[in-house]
């Protein structure tokens, strides 16, 4: 075995050396020891909001914006720019979990006795952010397991279980589908997602693990499909984010209104990373279209780059349609730079609703009471100007508020945020008079969502925890386990069966992954400050839409329905001829045969109906008796269905005259001929009635 310590030498520790360590050691009949010294690829965040309790619910959120992509040569571990731009919006959905968990722990009834606590961590709208949170979350974050593995017997340590904290069963996230499909493919833990709408997580069979507290997007679509037939905008042009949540949203909008008559003109994707450049092209393919309606599928941040491009080459003549990503934003409402370009906005938005108490929590928050709170301390640094907890000798550098994971900072940079500092705070500040996005709770709409997804939750551990017949399928009552036993399949179950009624006296249940459908209709209208503000105009149940048309102000600033079409409708006497190449929306006009009219279903139905309502008023004169009124109305009656809303065509002309009236009736085609009854004696037909 001389040969046996020279190969230890020849490799160092790495997979395939202790594979082969384990085979020849198993050969030989060795058991070898080998210190593994197992650690976290890359480092997580130092920011985080926690609290410790006797279960740790997880929670992922968006609170930054995501840095610039930064090309990989994949021969090291890639870094990344500052993740910077807290967003207030996402910090206030923060809290709503943490107002949440708050009020639990206070209930008497709702988990008895058990403590929840919390870890938050940012997402910064970025995948691999976000999948290595997840995996601190649930590890516990623990960054080696410094563990002693052995051929006989590998005893390896659960992460978490060794100073790395607490793992969580389940999260709170995250904020994206795209996110969401990877975490759920990849964690064994459930997730209930506040903000991922694609429709293929409500395949049970492929993600038996995801919740939502918001509905898929097929009702979003559907709804959106509604609008663009009910206003009859049969030329459109969409712009979608380039991922998941865009891509199967604008699909299931085509699917909806495939054979009634809209088409898109165009689809334009755009990708976070790449908006610059991406926002430019969009905006030039929108001045160039001749649709007048756009469809935008993407994230507030997104649009507000699309838009301020759209300001830039005086584009403010499009109508345009908002999903729920976008269509509440008070970032995009209140900036004047796209007010002109904005105006006029239709939109689908998460239902608003009410979290009382809510406001006031949120303005008695202060750092020093929340020290483990290092996104409030940031907050605290950006509206007041001054560094919380700190001494005139503590002064915080600016650069400790630029340490999300995977950082690159240059030296040059990371020495001049080191002179620039926050003075200390005089521990006078407060959010009560402060107004911005942070403390406005009249529309709670993300952050509802939140606050359900943790009601969802703690509703499924309390029926765990106080089940008194667990296992009743094997015939015996056995005590039910504690906080520290539950296994995820039965989390799985409780979860589906969950339904229960939340403070504000809703009733809350799952069906399958997803929730009832409720979505708000709004508007964007012009006030007199020159922002935008929103205003309600309808709401959307399940499959239902139900509208305001009255109360929508357009993009031109009157009540005027504009008009989005590639071809205008044919006149009477013309019929449509489809342009070759192009779709069925787009086509031209040409003069129908001799002997055919055109279905139009304007003047010659009006025509036909006063003559009917003639008829009718006069039926017991002699002249109308003397015509056969019985064949007349039912002559005037046939005609009027023919000309109910259809595809325009050239047909057949039947002309039937009695005492100098004619009557055109319009059968079936493809018959292409005209003919006419003669007149009878009116004499005649008086003497015989």
């Amino acid at each position: 075995m001389s040969w046996f310590p020279w190969l230890l030498t020849r490799w160092p520790s790495s997979a395939l050396y202790l594979l082969l360590i384990n085979v020849v050691g198993r050969q030989t009949g060795l058991e070898v020891i080998q210190a593994i010294q197992c650690t976290q690829w890359g480092a997580t965040s130092s920011k985080s909001n926690f609290q410790d309790g006797d279960m740790i619910i997880g929670g992922l959120f968006n609170l930054y914006y995501t840095p610039s992509a930064v090309e990989q040569g994949f021969t090291k571990l890639p870094h990344y720019k500052p993740c910077t731009g807290l967003d207030l919006m996402s910090l206030k959905n923060t809290y709503a979990m943490v107002f949440a968990l708050e009020e639990i722990n206070r209930n008497s009834t709702l988990l008895p006795g058990v403590k929840l606590g919390y870890r938050i961590l940012d997402s910064c709208f970025n995948s691999l952010w976000a999948l290595q949170a997840a995996l601190s979350l649930i590890g516990g974050d623990a960054h080696s397991c410094n563990s002693t593995a052995s051929t006989s017997s590998a005893a390896y340590e659960q992460p978490g279980e060794k100073a790395g904290g607490q793992s969580v069963p389940l999260l709170i996230g995250a904020a994206s589908s795209t996110t969401t499909l990877i975490l759920s493919r990849i964690l064994g833990p459930f997730s209930i997602s506040y903000l991922a709408s694609c429709p293929c997580l409500s395949d049970r069979y492929k993600f038996p693990n995801v919740f939502r507290t918001i509905p898929s997007d097929v009702y979003q679509a559907r709804a959106m499909a509604q609008l663009a037939i009910r206003f009859r905008w049969t030329w459109i042009g969409a712009v979608v984010i380039n991922n998941d949540y865009g891509n199967l949203a604008v699909q299931t909008f085509q699917r909806e209104t495939q054979g009634k008559g809209v088409c898109l003109e165009f689809i334009e994707t755009v990708g976070r990373e790449t908006i610059v450049s991406d926002a430019r092209r969009a905006a030039l393919k929108i001045q160039a279209s001749t649709a007048k309606v756009i469809l935008i599928f993407c994230w507030y941040t997104d649009v507000k780059k699309v838009f301020l491009e759209l300001a830039k080459i005086n584009v403010t003549n499009r109508q345009f349609l908002a999903s729920e990503a976008w269509s509440t934003s008070d970032e995009l409402l209140n900036d004047l730079a796209i007010s002109k370009v904005a105006s006029g906005v239709l939109g689908v938005a998460i239902r608003s609703s009410k979290i009382p108490g809510f406001e006031n929590y949120l303005r008695s928050l202060h750092p020093t009471r929340r020290p483990e709170d290092d996104f409030l301390r940031e907050f605290w640094g950006m509206e007041f100007g001054c560094s919380p907890g700190a001494t005139q000798s503590q002064a915080v550098p600016l650069s400790s508020y630029l340490s999300p994971l995977h950082v690159s900072i240059s030296s040059p940079t990371k020495r001049s945020l080191q002179k620039a500092s926050l003075p200390p705070c005089s521990g006078k500040e407060s959010l009560e008079e402060v107004q911005n996005h942070f403390t406005d709770t009249s529309q709670l709409r993300v952050a509802y969502n939140v606050y359900l997804a943790v009601y969802a939750t703690a509703h499924a551990l309390h029926s765990l925890l106080s089940c008194p017949n667990r296992d009743s399928s094997s015939g015996r009552t056995s005590s039910c386990s504690s906080s520290k036993q539950i296994k995820p399949f039965e989390l799985l179950q409780t979860l589906n069966k969950v339904n229960v009624t939340t403070p504000q006296g809703e009733r809350f249940f799952f069906q399958g992954a997803d929730i009832p459908a409720k979505y708000d209709l709004v508007n964007w209208q012009n006030t007199h400050e020159g922002s935008l503000k929103l205003v309600l105009i309808g709401r959307v149940d399940g499959f239902d839409l139900h509208l305001n048309e009255s109360a929508i102000e357009w993009n031109t600033g009157s009540n005027q329905v504009p008009v989005s079409v590639c071809s205008e409708s044919c006149p009477p006497g013309t019929r449509k001829a489809n342009r070759k190449g192009k779709p069925p929306c787009c086509f031209d006009c040409i003069p129908c045969a001799e002997g055919e009219i055109s279905n139009q279903t304007g003047s010659l139905l009006s025509v036909t109906t006063a003559v009917f309502v003639l008829f009718l008023y006069y039926h017991q004169t002699p002249v109308v008796r003397a015509n056969n009124s019985e064949l007349s109305f039912l002559l005037l009656l046939s005609l009027k269905l023919c000309f109910l809303p259809t595809e325009r065509k050239c047909l057949p002309l039947y002309i039937y005259t009695d005492y100098n009236l004619c009557y055109v009736a319009v059968p079936q085609p493809p018959c292409a001929s005209a003919r006419s009854w003669p007149e009878k004696n009116t004499k005649k037909h008086l003497m015989a009635r």
